[in-house]
């Protein structure tokens, strides 16, 4: 049995027909597939949120960080970037009524899930009442942090009420307020200021309790 040689011609004509076919082959991919889409060279991904009350829908690299996507692509600066190691505290939000550090975690994870940063808290015309008390008890001084503490403090007054327990709680069955206790949960949220009597004293006052 004789079969032709390979020849140099034969080659270049079979590449050049495979390279034609490319495009329609990635087209038909394409049309089959509306969940991603290629943005130079990245495979985009979908990603719905409700953040602050409003479905967002966005298309992002598989990569980007929840902060990153609420600073760069919806513009809420509010939240910000410190440390982006998860040890500062200043991009802390509340996704589905629990505090996180939006630096480490993906976009991506929390899909059809509810978000709420410091504009969603409140406005300058209409504060939350944990943005008052930061005000009425000089909670801040640079400020820089502060959306992340008033995030955070809020969702701990919440995790309270539940009876969530924390490393300084003495009674598990009975969680009760106290500034250990304060103290302690507000660990993650750094202050360079120094402020932290007076935020302790902002969350007293929106709990309702006068320091023992």
């Amino acid at each position: 049995m004789s079969c032709d040689p390979m020849t140099r011609r034969g080659l270049l004509q079979g590449s050049a027909a495979l390279a034609a076919a490319a495009p329609a082959m990635a087209h038909g991919q394409g049309q089959n597939d509306r969940s991603a889409k290629d943005v130079g060279g990245t495979r985009m991904t979908p990603v719905e949120l409700n953040v602050n009350g409003r479905e967002v829908h966005l298309q992002l690299d598989p990569r980007t960080s929840l902060l990153d996507a609420l600073r760069e692509h919806l513009h809420l600066t509010g939240t910000k970037k410190g440390c982006d190691h998860g040890q500062c505290g200043a991009c802390t939000v509340i996704v589905e009524g629990r505090r996180i550090n939006s630096c480490l975690t993906l976009a991506v994870m929390h899909d059809g899930e509810r978000v709420t940063t410091i504009e969603g808290l409140g406005t300058p015309e209409r504060l939350h009442p944990m943005q008052q008390a930061f005000i009425e008890h000089d909670g801040y001084q640079c400020g820089y942090c502060t959306p992340g503490q008033i995030c955070s403090a809020v969702a701990v007054l919440e995790e309270m009420e539940a009876g969530v327990p924390s490393h300084a709680t003495r009674d598990l069955d009975k969680v009760q307020m106290s500034d250990a206790e304060l103290r302690e949960r507000m660990s993650g949220n750094i202050c360079r200021c120094a402020a932290y009597p007076n935020i302790i004293a902002a969350m007293r006052n929106v709990a309702g309790e006068a320091k023992a």
